[in-house]
Protein backbone atom coordinates (compact mmCIF):
# COMPACT_ATOMS: atom_id res chain seq x y z
CA UNK A 1 0.00 0.00 0.00
CA UNK A 2 1.02 3.91 -0.59
CA UNK A 3 0.72 5.39 2.74
CA UNK A 4 1.67 9.02 4.21
CA UNK A 5 2.48 9.33 8.12
CA UNK A 6 1.50 12.38 9.26
CA UNK A 7 3.57 13.56 12.42
CA UNK A 8 3.29 15.96 14.39
CA UNK A 9 6.05 18.74 14.61
CA UNK A 10 6.86 19.24 18.19
CA UNK A 11 9.74 16.76 18.46
CA UNK A 12 12.25 14.69 16.01
CA UNK A 13 11.25 11.70 14.64
CA UNK A 14 12.45 9.71 16.39
CA UNK A 15 13.00 12.42 19.27
CA UNK A 16 16.61 12.92 20.33
CA UNK A 17 15.37 13.26 24.36
CA UNK A 18 12.45 13.03 26.25
CA UNK A 19 9.15 12.17 23.05
CA UNK A 20 6.19 9.63 23.00
CA UNK A 21 4.19 10.54 19.64
CA UNK A 22 6.96 10.91 17.53
CA UNK A 23 9.12 7.78 18.80
CA UNK A 24 6.21 5.96 17.97
CA UNK A 25 5.53 7.38 14.51
CA UNK A 26 9.28 6.35 13.79
CA UNK A 27 8.98 2.82 14.51
CA UNK A 28 5.90 2.17 12.98
CA UNK A 29 7.26 4.17 9.63
CA UNK A 30 10.02 1.81 9.56
CA UNK A 31 8.47 -1.11 10.48
CA UNK A 32 5.96 -0.72 7.51
CA UNK A 33 8.54 -0.14 5.11
CA UNK A 34 10.59 -3.05 5.83
CA UNK A 35 7.10 -5.37 5.23
CA UNK A 36 6.92 -3.90 1.81
CA UNK A 37 4.88 -0.94 2.14
CA UNK A 38 5.97 3.04 0.07
CA UNK A 39 5.73 4.86 2.87
CA UNK A 40 6.27 9.18 3.27
CA UNK A 41 6.48 10.62 6.34
CA UNK A 42 5.70 13.90 6.55
CA UNK A 43 7.70 15.51 9.34
CA UNK A 44 10.51 17.82 9.93
CA UNK A 45 13.62 17.72 8.08
CA UNK A 46 15.77 16.45 10.89
CA UNK A 47 13.32 12.89 11.19
CA UNK A 48 15.80 9.68 10.49
CA UNK A 49 13.34 7.64 8.59
CA UNK A 50 13.52 4.29 6.18
CA UNK A 51 10.60 5.88 4.59
CA UNK A 52 10.73 8.31 1.64
CA UNK A 53 10.61 12.03 3.81
CA UNK A 54 8.55 15.32 3.15
CA UNK A 55 10.20 17.95 5.02
CA UNK A 56 7.54 21.27 6.32
CA UNK A 57 10.12 22.19 8.33
CA UNK A 58 13.72 22.28 8.75
CA UNK A 59 13.99 21.32 12.66
CA UNK A 60 11.25 20.13 15.07
CA UNK A 61 9.65 22.52 17.58
CA UNK A 62 11.63 22.02 20.44
CA UNK A 63 15.00 21.92 19.05
CA UNK A 64 14.68 25.08 16.52
CA UNK A 65 16.93 27.14 18.88
CA UNK A 66 14.58 30.12 17.72
CA UNK A 67 12.73 31.75 20.74
CA UNK A 68 9.79 32.80 18.96
CA UNK A 69 7.85 30.41 16.44
CA UNK A 70 4.16 29.39 15.85
CA UNK A 71 3.01 25.84 16.29
CA UNK A 72 -0.08 26.22 14.64
CA UNK A 73 1.48 28.11 11.36
CA UNK A 74 4.20 25.38 11.47
CA UNK A 75 1.12 22.49 11.19
CA UNK A 76 -0.86 24.25 8.66
CA UNK A 77 2.21 24.57 6.61
CA UNK A 78 2.39 20.58 6.86
CA UNK A 79 -1.16 19.99 6.18
CA UNK A 80 -1.60 21.92 3.34
CA UNK A 81 1.52 19.68 1.85
CA UNK A 82 -0.25 16.71 2.96
CA UNK A 83 -3.58 18.26 1.23
CA UNK A 84 -1.76 19.13 -1.84
CA UNK A 85 -0.37 15.32 -2.42
CA UNK A 86 -3.09 13.35 -0.77
CA UNK A 87 -4.05 11.76 -4.73
CA UNK A 88 -1.06 9.95 -4.32
CA UNK A 89 -1.93 7.70 -1.01
CA UNK A 90 -4.09 4.83 -0.22
CA UNK A 91 -4.39 5.93 3.10
CA UNK A 92 -3.36 9.65 4.97
CA UNK A 93 -2.41 8.49 8.84
CA UNK A 94 -2.94 11.11 11.15
CA UNK A 95 -0.86 11.57 14.37
CA UNK A 96 -1.78 15.11 15.04
CA UNK A 97 -5.10 14.49 17.21
CA UNK A 98 -8.30 16.73 15.59
CA UNK A 99 -6.48 19.49 13.35
CA UNK A 100 -6.69 17.77 9.78
CA UNK A 101 -10.30 17.31 10.30
CA UNK A 102 -11.83 20.87 8.41
CA UNK A 103 -9.61 19.89 5.17
CA UNK A 104 -9.78 16.78 4.91
CA UNK A 105 -13.82 16.44 5.13
CA UNK A 106 -14.25 15.04 1.50
CA UNK A 107 -11.41 12.90 2.29
CA UNK A 108 -11.95 11.26 5.43
CA UNK A 109 -12.99 7.62 4.60
CA UNK A 110 -9.39 7.45 3.01
CA UNK A 111 -7.75 8.77 6.46
CA UNK A 112 -6.78 7.11 9.78
CA UNK A 113 -6.63 9.08 12.93
CA UNK A 114 -4.35 7.46 15.90
CA UNK A 115 -5.80 9.65 19.12
CA UNK A 116 -2.39 9.37 21.56
CA UNK A 117 -3.18 11.64 24.47
CA UNK A 118 -5.64 11.72 27.11
CA UNK A 119 -9.49 11.99 26.24
CA UNK A 120 -10.80 13.36 29.40
CA UNK A 121 -10.83 17.19 28.18
CA UNK A 122 -13.54 19.32 27.69
CA UNK A 123 -14.80 20.04 24.03
CA UNK A 124 -13.42 16.98 23.00
CA UNK A 125 -17.24 15.05 22.78
CA UNK A 126 -18.64 17.81 20.39
CA UNK A 127 -15.65 18.17 18.51
CA UNK A 128 -15.62 13.98 17.41
CA UNK A 129 -19.19 14.19 17.14
CA UNK A 130 -19.28 17.16 15.10
CA UNK A 131 -16.47 15.19 12.48
CA UNK A 132 -18.13 11.23 13.06
CA UNK A 133 -17.09 10.47 9.46
CA UNK A 134 -12.94 9.98 11.13
CA UNK A 135 -12.55 6.55 11.37
CA UNK A 136 -10.69 6.58 14.95
CA UNK A 137 -7.51 4.46 16.80
CA UNK A 138 -7.50 4.14 20.32
CA UNK A 139 -3.58 3.16 21.64
CA UNK A 140 -5.72 1.21 24.24
CA UNK A 141 -9.12 0.17 25.62
CA UNK A 142 -8.90 2.05 28.62
CA UNK A 143 -8.29 5.50 26.58
CA UNK A 144 -11.67 4.89 25.27
CA UNK A 145 -14.07 5.86 27.87
CA UNK A 146 -14.55 9.19 28.06
CA UNK A 147 -15.60 9.23 24.52
CA UNK A 148 -17.60 5.61 24.03
CA UNK A 149 -19.33 6.68 21.18
CA UNK A 150 -16.66 8.13 19.14
CA UNK A 151 -16.43 6.69 15.28
CA UNK A 152 -13.32 3.83 17.03
CA UNK A 153 -11.89 1.46 13.96
CA UNK A 154 -10.06 -0.09 16.19
CA UNK A 155 -7.22 -0.78 19.11
CA UNK A 156 -3.60 -0.50 18.65
CA UNK A 157 -1.12 -0.62 21.10
CA UNK A 158 2.10 0.77 21.02
CA UNK A 159 5.10 -0.98 19.64
CA UNK A 160 9.56 -0.37 19.41
CA UNK A 161 11.50 -1.78 17.07
CA UNK A 162 13.18 -5.28 19.10
CA UNK A 163 16.67 -3.34 18.43
CA UNK A 164 15.97 -0.35 20.29
CA UNK A 165 16.88 -1.33 23.51
CA UNK A 166 19.27 -4.19 24.87
CA UNK A 167 17.97 -6.80 26.73
CA UNK A 168 19.69 -7.33 30.45
CA UNK A 169 19.67 -10.59 31.93
CA UNK A 170 20.61 -9.19 35.03
CA UNK A 171 19.87 -5.69 37.20
CA UNK A 172 23.51 -4.73 37.61
CA UNK A 173 22.75 -1.70 39.27
CA UNK A 174 20.18 -3.37 41.62
CA UNK A 175 18.26 0.60 41.54
CA UNK A 176 14.44 1.50 40.81
CA UNK A 177 14.15 3.30 37.38
CA UNK A 178 11.87 6.46 36.94
CA UNK A 179 12.11 7.85 33.39
CA UNK A 180 9.66 10.44 31.91
CA UNK A 181 8.36 13.67 32.89
CA UNK A 182 8.44 15.51 36.19
CA UNK A 183 4.87 16.28 36.36
CA UNK A 184 2.00 15.82 38.70
CA UNK A 185 0.16 12.97 36.88
CA UNK A 186 3.42 11.48 36.59
CA UNK A 187 3.78 11.07 40.37
CA UNK A 188 7.92 11.21 41.15
CA UNK A 189 6.89 12.00 44.37
CA UNK A 190 5.35 8.49 44.98
CA UNK A 191 8.06 7.26 43.55
CA UNK A 192 10.23 8.61 45.86
CA UNK A 193 8.19 7.21 48.40
CA UNK A 194 8.25 3.98 47.55
CA UNK A 195 11.84 3.93 46.90
CA UNK A 196 12.32 4.75 50.89
CA UNK A 197 9.72 2.43 52.08
CA UNK A 198 11.13 -0.32 49.93
CA UNK A 199 14.94 0.81 51.26
CA UNK A 200 16.27 1.08 47.16
CA UNK A 201 17.85 3.51 45.51
CA UNK A 202 15.65 5.51 43.44
CA UNK A 203 17.20 7.48 40.26
CA UNK A 204 15.15 9.60 38.47
CA UNK A 205 15.55 10.14 34.52
CA UNK A 206 13.16 12.86 33.42
CA UNK A 207 12.28 16.16 31.44
CA UNK A 208 11.08 19.11 33.47
CA UNK A 209 8.36 21.13 30.70
CA UNK A 210 8.53 24.54 31.80
CA UNK A 211 4.70 24.17 32.54
CA UNK A 212 6.07 21.78 35.18
CA UNK A 213 9.12 23.94 36.76
CA UNK A 214 6.64 25.11 39.70
CA UNK A 215 5.91 21.98 40.44
CA UNK A 216 9.26 20.39 40.23
CA UNK A 217 10.79 23.39 42.07
CA UNK A 218 8.13 23.81 45.58
CA UNK A 219 7.35 19.58 45.37
CA UNK A 220 9.76 17.55 44.06
CA UNK A 221 13.42 19.22 44.70
CA UNK A 222 12.85 19.22 48.35
CA UNK A 223 12.67 15.51 47.92
CA UNK A 224 15.82 14.71 45.87
CA UNK A 225 18.13 15.96 49.32
CA UNK A 226 18.36 12.08 50.25
CA UNK A 227 20.92 9.67 50.35
CA UNK A 228 18.59 6.70 48.23
CA UNK A 229 17.61 9.29 45.44
CA UNK A 230 19.11 10.36 42.66
CA UNK A 231 18.51 12.89 39.89
CA UNK A 232 20.15 12.13 36.70
CA UNK A 233 18.13 15.09 34.52
CA UNK A 234 16.33 13.85 30.99
CA UNK A 235 18.11 11.07 29.03
CA UNK A 236 18.31 10.17 25.63
CA UNK A 237 17.85 6.84 23.16
CA UNK A 238 21.59 6.26 23.55
CA UNK A 239 21.08 6.05 27.76
CA UNK A 240 17.90 4.10 28.22
CA UNK A 241 19.41 0.48 27.47
CA UNK A 242 21.50 1.00 30.64
CA UNK A 243 19.55 2.97 32.25
CA UNK A 244 16.48 0.29 32.02
CA UNK A 245 18.25 -2.63 31.83
CA UNK A 246 20.39 -2.60 34.80
CA UNK A 247 17.30 -1.69 37.23
CA UNK A 248 15.96 -4.10 39.75
CA UNK A 249 12.69 -2.60 38.51
CA UNK A 250 10.82 0.25 36.67
CA UNK A 251 8.50 2.71 38.75
CA UNK A 252 5.25 3.50 36.83
CA UNK A 253 3.21 5.17 39.76
CA UNK A 254 1.07 7.45 37.87
CA UNK A 255 -2.45 9.18 38.74
CA UNK A 256 -4.20 9.81 35.41
CA UNK A 257 -5.86 7.83 32.94
CA UNK A 258 -2.82 7.20 31.01
CA UNK A 259 -3.58 6.36 27.57
CA UNK A 260 -0.89 4.22 26.80
CA UNK A 261 2.83 4.21 29.33
CA UNK A 262 5.67 3.54 26.28
CA UNK A 263 8.47 3.62 28.57
CA UNK A 264 6.21 0.34 30.86
CA UNK A 265 7.47 -1.73 27.32
CA UNK A 266 10.36 0.20 27.01
CA UNK A 267 11.44 -1.22 30.25
CA UNK A 268 10.00 -4.60 28.98
CA UNK A 269 12.00 -4.84 26.24
CA UNK A 270 14.99 -4.81 28.54
CA UNK A 271 13.77 -7.36 30.53
CA UNK A 272 13.03 -5.19 33.54
CA UNK A 273 9.74 -5.67 35.40
CA UNK A 274 7.70 -3.00 36.05
CA UNK A 275 5.42 -1.84 39.14
CA UNK A 276 2.51 0.23 38.18
CA UNK A 277 -0.29 1.88 39.64
CA UNK A 278 -3.55 0.14 38.44
CA UNK A 279 -4.33 3.51 36.32
CA UNK A 280 -5.46 4.17 32.84
CA UNK A 281 -4.05 1.51 30.36
CA UNK A 282 -2.00 -0.44 33.11
CA UNK A 283 -3.87 -3.32 33.43
CA UNK A 284 -3.65 -3.82 29.60
CA UNK A 285 0.51 -3.57 29.46
CA UNK A 286 1.73 -5.69 32.39
CA UNK A 287 0.92 -9.08 33.25
CA UNK A 288 0.56 -9.62 36.57
CA UNK A 289 3.15 -11.37 38.59
CA UNK A 290 5.16 -12.06 34.44
CA UNK A 291 5.98 -8.82 33.47
CA UNK A 292 5.82 -6.37 36.98
CA UNK A 293 2.95 -6.03 39.53
CA UNK A 294 -0.28 -3.62 39.43
CA UNK A 295 -0.54 -1.60 43.02
CA UNK A 296 -2.69 0.02 44.17
CA UNK A 297 -1.18 1.39 47.13
CA UNK A 298 2.50 2.56 48.44
CA UNK A 299 2.85 -0.63 50.92
CA UNK A 300 2.13 -3.18 48.28
CA UNK A 301 4.60 -1.38 45.85
CA UNK A 302 7.22 -1.73 48.41
CA UNK A 303 6.15 -5.42 48.70
CA UNK A 304 6.70 -5.20 44.24
CA UNK A 305 9.78 -4.13 44.49
CA UNK A 306 11.59 -7.36 46.76
CA UNK A 307 9.44 -9.76 44.78
CA UNK A 308 10.60 -7.90 41.41
CA UNK A 309 13.89 -9.77 42.11
CA UNK A 310 12.33 -12.90 41.48
CA UNK A 311 10.43 -12.11 38.12
CA UNK A 312 12.67 -14.25 35.14
CA UNK A 313 13.63 -10.92 32.87
CA UNK A 314 13.97 -13.66 29.83
CA UNK A 315 10.26 -14.24 30.18
CA UNK A 316 9.93 -10.19 29.84
CA UNK A 317 11.74 -10.01 26.86
CA UNK A 318 9.60 -12.74 25.39
CA UNK A 319 6.47 -10.92 26.26
CA UNK A 320 7.75 -7.91 24.84
CA UNK A 321 8.81 -9.70 21.48
CA UNK A 322 5.49 -11.32 21.42
CA UNK A 323 3.14 -8.13 22.12
CA UNK A 324 4.87 -4.89 21.93
CA UNK A 325 7.70 -4.67 18.80
CA UNK A 326 7.09 -2.48 16.27
CA UNK A 327 6.54 -5.47 13.98
CA UNK A 328 3.74 -6.43 15.65
CA UNK A 329 2.00 -2.81 15.53
CA UNK A 330 2.79 -2.24 11.97
CA UNK A 331 0.99 -5.79 11.22
CA UNK A 332 -1.88 -4.52 13.25
CA UNK A 333 -2.21 -0.79 11.22
CA UNK A 334 -1.34 -2.69 7.96
CA UNK A 335 -4.95 -4.95 8.74
CA UNK A 336 -6.60 -1.61 9.50
CA UNK A 337 -5.48 -0.02 6.77
CA UNK A 338 -7.05 -2.86 3.88
CA UNK A 339 -10.27 -2.89 5.90
CA UNK A 340 -10.24 0.78 5.63
CA UNK A 341 -9.73 0.26 2.10
CA UNK A 342 -12.15 -2.23 1.27
CA UNK A 343 -14.43 -0.02 3.23
CA UNK A 344 -13.61 2.93 1.32
CA UNK A 345 -14.42 1.57 -2.49
CA UNK A 346 -17.44 -0.06 -1.02
CA UNK A 347 -18.96 3.42 -0.02
CA UNK A 348 -18.12 4.26 -3.48
CA UNK A 349 -19.99 1.28 -4.73
CA UNK A 350 -23.45 2.04 -2.73
CA UNK A 351 -24.50 5.34 -5.18
CA UNK A 352 -24.09 3.04 -8.33
CA UNK A 353 -26.16 -0.07 -6.29
CA UNK A 354 -28.97 2.68 -5.63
Amino acid sequence: MKIAQIAPLYEAVPPRLYGGTERVVAHLTDALVDQGHEVTLFSSGDARTRARLVATREQALRLDPRPLKSDLASHLSLLQEVRRRADQFDVLHFHIDMLHFPLFEELAGRTLTTLHGRLDIADLPDTYARWKEYPLVSISNDQRKPLPDANWYGTVHHGVAHEHLRFSSTARGDYLAFLGRISPEKRPDRAIEIAKAAGVPLRLAAKVDHVDREYFQGEIRPLLDHPLIDYVGEIGDEQKSGFLGNARALLFPIDWPEPFGLVMIEAMACGTPVIAWRRGSVPEIIDEGVTGFIVDDVPQAADAVKAARDLPRGRIRQVFEERFTAQAMARRYAELYWQLARDHRAALREPEAA
